[in-house]
């Protein structure tokens, strides 16, 4: 595959077009320990973007992650509060990660309804849950213990601990994706569900697992941003979907379903994760980073249509040759 033709190499050259630009300016930027901190950053981003990148190859979108993650945070805080372990507190807030997210696969695969108004439904069902248990309140740092809040921020080898979560991620569902008969349905439901059908693929059920593996994964994900920021609340990364949603699309991840790699969703993730970590650096205001996101999408999204696009047949010249 050329370069050009390849929507990875072309991602990553622009991320470090746009560190080269900032560094030329703030050289400091480009220190190490920096680069290690965006990564760090963008962790929970990556995390969930791997989640939303394979429900979105079935040709389905889940808008309730970042509700996800922000009720399984709540949950990880309350539990801390309550005295339970952390093992057992990390094996809760993935297990009801996933149970929520079964929740949005069981009403696409055995209702039908479409995923974008199941998940719009269970976005807010989540955001009113936490409401509920904790009447609005707040879980802040001094209710929190220190080994809840230092497994995220532990440094290993120079990196903290949520940094290599991110790490292992890639590696595990990059050979899932790549090496596994799921993975393999994951491409065939989203690339052609008739003919993985007769390919003795159940299409509803690959679809109710892409939507456990999401919510696996922000369920993981709101423990760590609770124990990173040490805080829990009602509306804690609100509009995150969006973001998660935005690093699929520029990643490459077909909106349509069947193409996309986890490679793609990782740096459409880190450009992200660059532009929101270099815009106060070069004196931008923050809030230029959903102009700048938006954008991004947009072209990302004529990029897809210009490679995909067939070439059409010219019929009077097919008729004139013969």
């Amino acid at each position: 595959m050329s370069l050009l033709k390849s929507r990875e190499a072309l991602l990553a050259l622009a991320i470090l077009l746009l560190i080269g630009v900032v560094a030329a300016r703030f050289p400091a930027f480009v220190r190490p320990a920096n680069l290690a901190n965006v990564l760090n950053d963008t962790s929970p981003l990556i995390i969930l973007a791997i989640g939303q990148m394979i429900v979105i190859l079935t040709k389905c979108i889940d808008l309730s992650v970042a509700a996800n993650l922000a009720l399984c945070g709540m949950v990880a805080a309350l539990m801390n509060g309550a005295g339970v372990p952390l093992p057992l507190i990390l094996m809760g807030v993935v297990a009801l990660g996933a149970g929520l997210g079964a929740v949005n696969g069981v009403l696409v695969w055995k209702l039908g309804i479409p995923s974008i108004v199941v998940t719009l439904g269970t976005m807010t069902i989540f955001r009113g849950t936490i409401f509920l248990i904790t009447d609005g309140k707040w879980v802040n740092a001094h209710q929190m213990s220190d080994g809840f809040k230092a497994l995220p921020r532990t440094v290993l080898l120079g990196l903290p601990v949520m940094s290599w979560m991110a790490i292992a991620l890639i590696i595990l569902f990059t050979v899932v994706l790549t090496r596994t008969a799921l993975g393999r349905s994951f491409y065939a439901v989203g690339g052609n569900p008739h003919a993985a059908v007769y390919a003795g693929i159940n299409v509803g059920r690959t679809q109710f697992s892409a939507f456990v593996i999401s919510g696996a994964l922000a369920g993981l994900a709101g423990y760590l941003w609770v124990a990173r920021y040490a805080v829990a609340y009602v509306d804690i990364a609100g509009g995150f979907e969006l973001d998660v949603v935005a690093a699929c699309v520029i990643g490459g991840v077909a909106i349509a379903g069947g193409a996309g790699t986890v490679a793609g969703a990782v740096l459409g993730a880190l450009f992200l994760g660059v532009i929101k970590n270099a815009l106060p650096v070069v004196g931008i205001s923050p809030f230029w980073q959903m102009a700048i996101s938006g954008a991004a999408i947009v072209l990302a999204v004529t990029f897809n249509a210009t490679q995909a696009r067939a070439p059409g047949r010219i019929i009077l010249k097919s008729a004139e040759a013969r």
